[in-house]
């Protein structure tokens, strides 16, 4: 089987920096590139001839610095969805907040370990190929929800979620940026609901490469194996919702809304808060986290469309069955 390769966009002004990040990212699976400030960094997200995966953003460069750039690619649809991981030495809690409002998926603070950044890049590589199968699924997947208004799903694998993830965000005028929003919040059901798998926990086995075994393990465990996940759809005339139901404790959810500097350094925990920022247009929980409930509004075209093709119809399915 074919591997796949992700390209890499390292942009900083210090010859020796680049000279360090290539030395520790040097795995066959990546391919990278190399700009030494903003403005060539841009014009190779343009006119570079690859697609990039993923940038490693400098903060502070003459000429477009860091945040600047990263302002660029998140207001342009080409490259609003690509993980940047920012690595600067201003490390101030101010400065790290506003890393994150502007849409840095990552943030390392120089000098820092090179175990620290092959697993931060290793994260948000995983977090690109999801979303490169989950478009490949909604490329492929076929209309056949287009009549429908209202829908009910149970999952309980990440493979079920990711499945059905792609199918419901063809209802949406925004189907990629919403594919990947519900792909999260499912799989945060699964892995944080249903199968209880905590914050600090998914942590240590991202970093010792054991978090897939883990998950397959709980899965088969009496504690967890009857537990199922729902979706539910539904279509108004002005938006469409999404319920997210859980099985599971709970969990302090609103915590996790919005990026915080208290998770910076980690290399999890922002599906949700890139989800409220890039999915949907409201975002919130009951049940105290156990039930995620988001919203999509739809153009007047979008909904007339919608309309046209609505029957009323409600149809349930078991993914997997």
């Amino acid at each position: 089987m074919q591997q796949d390769l992700f390209n890499i966009l390292v942009v900083d002004d210090e010859p020796l920096n680049l000279a360090i990040i290539s030395e520790h990212l040097s795995d066959p699976r990546y391919r990278l590139k190399a700009a030494s400030d903003g403005i060539q960094a841009w014009d190779m997200l343009q006119h570079g001839g690859v697609p990039f995966d993923i940038v490693v953003l400098d903060r502070m460069m003459p000429g477009i610095n860091g945040i600047e750039l990263l302002e660029r690619m998140k207001s342009d649809p080409r490259f609003a969805d690509i993980p940047v991981i920012m690595q600067t030495a201003a490390s101030r809690q101010h400065e790290v907040l506003e890393g994150f409002t502007k849409g840095a998926h990552y943030y390392l603070t120089k000098p820092y370990e090179h175990a620290i950044l092959v697993a931060v890049v290793s994260a948000a590589i995983d977090v690109r190929a999801r979303q490169k199968q989950l478009k490949r699924q909604l490329t492929d997947a076929q209309e056949i929800f287009s009549n429908v208004q209202r829908a009910q799903f149970t999952f309980s694998t990440l493979s079920e979620a990711r499945q059905l993830a792609s199918f419901l965000a063809k209802l949406c005028p925004n189907p990629e940026a919403v594919v990947v929003g519900l792909a999260e919040l499912m799989i945060n059901a699964i892995e944080h609901g249903n199968l209880e798998l905590g914050y600090a926990e998914k942590g240590r086995l991202s970093v010792e490469g054991g978090w897939a075994q883990e998950i397959e393990r709980r899965l088969a465990m009496p504690k967890y194996a009857h537990r199922i996940a729902q979706a539910t759809f539904r279509r108004l005339p002005d938006r469409l919702v999404f319920h997210i139901l859980d099985e599971g404790p709970g969990f302090d959810w609103p915590s996790f809304l919005e990026m915080s500097p208290d998770r910076a350094f980690d290399s999890h925990g922002r599906g949700i808060a890139m989800a409220n920022m890039l999915a949907f247009d409201n975002l919130s929980y009951l049940r105290d986290g156990r039930e995620a409930v988001c919203t999509v509004l739809h153009s007047d075209t979008t909904g007339a469309a919608l309309d046209k093709a609505g029957g009323g119809k409600y149809y349930t399915s078991r993914m997997g069955e």
